[in-house]
């Protein structure tokens, strides 16, 4: 590390507004990954502090204290306690709420306690005038032995100042607040006595040393910090009477909801058709433009296909992070939990397990690693093992192109329409699944524990626009490229395996579909095939004269299909010809192995292959679907090479009745509901509970509940 460059760690309890003062101080300059030898986010970043130095800034896990009770705050004792760690700061930033100071105290007297240079920011002035109150800092900074900065993260001012007091560090104060007498030998940040300690007799040291820190506190405020109560509003207490109310507040969420899913179909879906056509365009330029061969057909069959399947849901994963990021800023998702916490005790569960199964709407992997704070280790378990049958942001892929293949999309009540609500429905049906299996492993496990349920209720605010972009970019971001390796990787095998053949049917597929052809002419399926595509080019013929004014008859029309049936016979055989080369390759041959298991759900080997595949990642689904049709079809037209289309057009070889029909599509949508479709969740959970054995329950039984959820589906509905 150059001296030039200074080390800050951003310290506080959860909802302060420390990670709005990180991206007010490091920008775009950021990045996440794990700390060392434990799976936690760490954020870090770079800030400029003047022409020859900067600091780099490390966001540490919102805390209450330094207690070691948590692996959240075990980390920030490492870091903070241990010179030899790689994290370790010159300067500890202590972020506070102006409104909660005497709380957020608590955690600044032990950060002193570290004789580390320290920096107290309170937070949220903005809120100083409304609320009636007043501090006076030079007053407080003598009694806390530090330099205060008064912020407003809302209207970014302070900021400077906070840059400027990084900058000298070194005249920062590293006395304690309180005297090392007052605090008893035996502190609860002393890393070596705790680990001597027994739970009670370590809960007991707590308690002592806090209400020692406590009384400071009171008696440090009682000098310098108002409130004109007369001033202060009651705002808070009227929303939350709302807000939690046990009808009104469900029906409130209910509705958020329903508003939610409708507007991620609403809003996405003309950047979704665009981002179709432009990958579906794409494949057909660069088969125009590169020479023919090999590399060519992998790029544009493979690569190209496989990353379109994901690309296009772009929008719908960027509204739906925008969505979960308003409502956490705004301070509502904390009501939530509050109000969730009655129906959690029924079905066995914490009431801190809401966080868990809410976060599981982003991702299962973050949202198990989450149950770290639930002290009771069989709700934890519970916890854990349920967790995946909520809908993450990976499923939605699968759901969003099954639901518009199936679902028409007719309002319903004017903005409603069938296909937001069939969507809530999913994640309603995940919901419930997940507290039935709760409610039955809570009766059959054999574990005794207690466990109580505090949550924290911050104060409503306007989100912040920063904040809220920048974590619907961060995460979009990591959704994209985590899954887009993963699905670039599994492209290039699954094409290189649908290119291989494995006897002379494969080889001579052109000669046999030629002769048959010349012999016997067409056959049903491939007449419908024909039919299909003069139909689409007769509606691209009059959507053309529609946007260009002109008349077209119906003469003219027939004249323009006669002249064009040719090329569309052609087209037909060179999709028979690929379709025997797919279906007699490696990749077929291992389709065709599995059809007899998953014929019953109406999943033809293709399908097959597909939900195989999607075990890497679940989005990894349409991702295949769309290398295998791309490989198995030549395309005619723009508008027939979108992923979609390809989906819409597909039939069974043997029938020639379509494959994605209503009863198929509801099949898949509950399958992929329950299913434990994603090995990384599983190795999460193989680290979260030290062994294999609960992984291997949780594989085996979510993937027999999906299959009958899908075998069920299908015979009721087909």
């Amino acid at each position: 590390m150059s001296d030039s460059t200074i080390k800050v760690a951003l310290i506080g309890n959860p909802n302060t507004g420390k990670t709005s003062l990180f991206n007010h101080l490091t920008g775009l300059n950021q990045k996440v990954g794990n700390y060392p030898g434990i799976t936690v986010d760490k954020k870090t970043g770079t800030c400029k502090l003047s022409k020859t130095h900067k600091a780099t800034i490390l966001d540490l896990p919102g805390t209450y204290s330094l207690n070691a009770s948590s692996a959240d705050e075990k980390i920030a004792i490492d870091i903070l306690n241990d010179e030899t760690n790689e994290f370790s700061p010159d300067v500890a930033v202590v972020v506070a709420d102006v409104e909660q100071l005497k709380r957020n105290l608590l955690i600044f007297t032990q950060v002193k306690d570290l004789e580390i240079p320290t920096l107290l920011v309170i937070n949220m002035a903005d809120r100083m005038k409304a609320k009636g109150i007043s501090i006076d800092i030079p007053q407080l900074e003598a009694d806390l032995n530090t330099k205060i900065v008064i912020i407003s993260s809302k209207l970014q001012t302070g900021i400077d100042e906070v840059k400027e007091a990084i900058l000298s560090y070194n005249s920062l104060s590293t006395e304690r607040c309180i005297a090392a007498e007052k605090i008893e030998q035996n502190s609860i940040t002393n890393t070596e006595l705790i680990s001597t300690l027994s739970k009670l007799e370590l809960k007991k040291v707590q308690h002592r040393e806090t209400i020692i820190r406590y009384q400071f506190i009171n008696d440090t405020l009682k000098k310098s910090y108002r409130v004109d109560k007369e001033k202060a509003s009651d705002l808070q207490t009227k929303l939350d009477r709302i807000f939690t109310h046990k009808i009104f507040g469900y029906a409130i969420f209910g509705a958020l909801l329903l508003l939610i899913f409708q507007v991620i179909f609403e809003w996405s879906s003309v950047p979704m058709d665009f981002i179709d056509e432009i990958f579906g365009s794409l494949a057909d330029w660069t088969k125009d433009v590169l020479p023919a061969g090999m590399f060519t057909d992998l790029l544009a069959e493979g690569i190209i296909a496989g990353l379109g399947g994901i690309v296009i849901f772009i929008p719908q994963i960027a509204f739906l992070f925008l969505f979960i990021s308003i409502l956490e800023e705004s301070g509502y998702m904390s009501r939530v939990v509050f109000l969730m916490d009655k129906i959690m005790r029924r079905f066995g569960l914490s009431g801190k397990s809401v966080v868990p199964l809410i976060s599981g709407a982003a991702c299962s992997i973050p949202a198990i690693m989450a149950t770290r704070n639930i002290e009771s280790w069989k709700e934890r378990l519970i916890t854990i093992l349920v967790t995946p049958f909520i809908t993450c942001s990976a499923r939605l892929p699968v759901y969003a192109i099954l639901i518009a293949l199936i679902i028409p999309s007719e309002r319903v009540f004017w903005f409603f329409n069938w296909q937001g609500i069939t969507l809530m429905l999913l994640y309603i049906i995940g919901f419930a699944v997940a507290l039935l299996s709760a409610y039955i492993l809570h009766k059959t496990l054999k574990i005794e524990s207690k466990s109580y349920f505090v949550v924290e209720l911050p104060k409503y605010k306007v989100p912040l626009f920063k904040n809220v972009a920048f974590t619907v970019i961060e995460k979009t971001k990591a959704f994209v490229f985590e899954a887009g390796k993963i699905i670039l990787a599994i492209s290039i095998i699954l094409w290189v395996l649908a290119s291989v053949g494995v006897n002379e049917k494969f080889e001579n597929a052109e000669d046999i579909i030629t002769e048959t052809v010349e012999q016997n002419g067409f056959n049903e399926i491939q007449e419908v095939s024909l039919q299909n595509k003069m139909f689409r080019y007769k509606e691209s013929l009059k959507e053309e004269a529609e946007e260009t004014g002109k008349t077209i008859t119906p003469q003219e029309i027939n004249s323009a299909i006669a002249e064009k049936t040719p090329e569309f016979r052609a087209a037909v055989i060179e999709d028979e010809i690929a379709a025997l080369r797919l279906e007699n390759s490696i990749l077929g041959v291992i389709g065709k192995t599995i059809e007899p298991v998953i014929k019953p759900l109406g999943y033809d080997w293709k399908i097959g292959i597909a939900l195989v595949s999607s075990f890497a990642a679940r989005e990894v689904f349409i991702g295949t679907l769309a290398t295998i049709y791309s490989v198995g079809s030549e395309g005619d037209d723009e508008e027939g090479n979108t992923i979609k289309a390809k989906m819409e057009s597909e039939v069974h070889a043997s029938s020639g009745k379509k494959v994605f029909t209503f009863a198929t599509g509801i099949s898949l949508l509950l399958f992929y509901a329950f299913a434990m479709q994603c090995m990384s969740t599983l190795a999460i959970v193989k680290r979260e509970t030290n062994g294999w054995k609960w992984p291997m329950v949780q594989l085996f039984g979510m993937t027999i509940i999906a299959y009958v959820a899908g075998f069920i589906a299908y015979q009721f509905l087909k």
